[in-house]
């Protein structure tokens, strides 16, 4: 977009969070690094699309779950547009869940909220520096997937594509279909369509089973 950036300048960041207060966190504790700045904050993927255009961040911090769409989405997203900006993908979410899924979508890292504040310094600068950031449990994770012996038995929910993996988190949090075609911007038909699909690779058969499946997962693995 603008002219060359200075090599010795603070590398920007734009934080997209649908929290307030975690903005003002991660703002707080990125800032407090002389080679860091926060060059602005995104609450759904509209907005971070719209800042990306705007600001031209170095780097681009996401959570995975977002007020009007998913993490992963707006890393797809931002891939069709710009091929090099890096996205580390910072969630609560566990990373066993979801860091696979960020890196297939094109995500350069991914990295939990509960981690200490010197492992996301650490994981934005690696991620900056062209790096690709996991912590080494989920290295050793990959490491075996590609070398050891396939899994006997994977929880059954992996076999969900991202878009129904957020629906399913949705459905499991007590979300209607109205709400959810509402908060993804489709329309109530598509979202039966997605239920549908997840109905086959679950192995369930009606919606109250499909729900209180989606609602014993989402408790179990501390998804809001």
């Amino acid at each position: 977009m603008s002219g060359l950036k200075s090599s010795s300048a603070p590398r920007r960041l734009l934080i997209v969070d649908d929290h307030a207060v975690v903005r003002l966190g991660l703002r707080h504790l990125l800032g407090r690094a002389n080679d860091l700045v926060v060059c602005g904050e995104a609450a759904s993927t509209r907005q971070a699309v719209d800042a990306i255009h705007r600001l031209d961040p170095d780097l681009v911090i996401a959570d995975i779950s977002l007020g009007d769409g998913s993490g992963l989405e707006l890393v797809k997203e931002i891939r069709r547009f710009n091929a090099r900006l890096p996205v580390l993908v910072l969630s609560m979410h566990d990373e066993t869940l979801f860091a696979e899924r960020a890196l297939r979508a094109g995500a350069n890292g991914y990295v939990m909220k509960m981690e200490a504040p010197e492992e996301l310094l650490h994981a934005v600068r690696a991620v900056l520096s062209g790096q690709v950031y996991v912590s080494q449990k989920m290295v050793s994770r990959l490491l075996h997937r590609l070398h050891g012996p396939q899994p006997e038995a994977d929880d059954p929910v992996t076999r969900l594509s991202d878009r129904e993996l957020q629906l399913f988190s949705m459905l499991g949090s007590g979300l209607s279909t109205r709400e959810i075609a509402d908060r993804l911007c489709v329309s109530p038909k598509t979202v039966d369509s997605h239920r549908a699909s997840m109905k086959r690779k679950l192995q369930v058969h009606t919606t109250v089973e499909l729900t209180c499946l989606a609602a014993r997962w989402v408790e179990h693995h501390g998804i809001d």
